[in-house]
């Protein structure tokens, strides 16, 4: 063991008594939770701890701790009390439909071919404009708006084929807007 180590070990085995009184004391829990923040401070700051006395450097690092774990409560509290008052039916949403909406555009998606899903996925995931994505494509703007009005008019019968019904809320069908259209 080093001088640090030896250090510690002594200022721990002096002071861990009288630092878990003064916590205990103050709190009614969590009190080793507490004793052990003030070691590890201790540990990490072994230089700034006095050599004698280190009893009220620890005091004072406990007081810290339990101010910070005082703190913490209260606004675990505020938190709680935030969430009890919001009303029922925005803690508890039911997302079903929303997820059956989203696995059955994912089903008519991946019926339409590849280069549709290709046409697809420049303008809804990336966002390109029909003059970016022909470039993409290696084709003329012209013949990609063609490319995609024939992906769109096909998705679209897809999911029709599903029963999913385009132009609804986004929260219960998708938009063909987010395809580009």
């Amino acid at each position: 063991m080093d001088g640090s180590e030896d250090r510690f070990t002594e200022l721990y085995e002096r002071h861990h008594g009288d630092v878990w009184r003064y916590v205990a004391r103050r709190v009614e829990s969590d009190v080793g939770d507490v004793v052990a923040e003030v070691f590890l401070v201790a540990w990490r700051r072994l230089r700034e701890v006095p050599a004698d006395p280190a009893l009220p450097w620890l005091y004072g690092v406990a007081r810290l701790v339990l101010a910070n774990e005082a703190r913490g409560r209260r606004r675990w509290r505020e938190l709680t009390l935030r969430v009890a008052a919001e009303p029922a039916q925005s803690v508890i949403a039911d997302h079903a439909d929303e997820v059956i909406s989203q696995r059955d555009v994912a089903a008519a998606f991946d019926q339409v071919p590849d280069t549709d899903r290709e046409v697809l996925r420049l303008v809804a995931w990336e966002r390109l404009t029909a003059a970016e994505a022909a470039v993409v494509l290696g084709c003329s703007r012209a013949t990609f708006a063609m490319r995609l009005m024939r992906a769109r008019r096909r998705l679209r019968s897809q999911l029709t084929v599903a029963g999913v019904e385009v132009g609804r809320t986004p929260r219960t069908a998708p938009s063909m807007s987010n395809w580009g259209g």
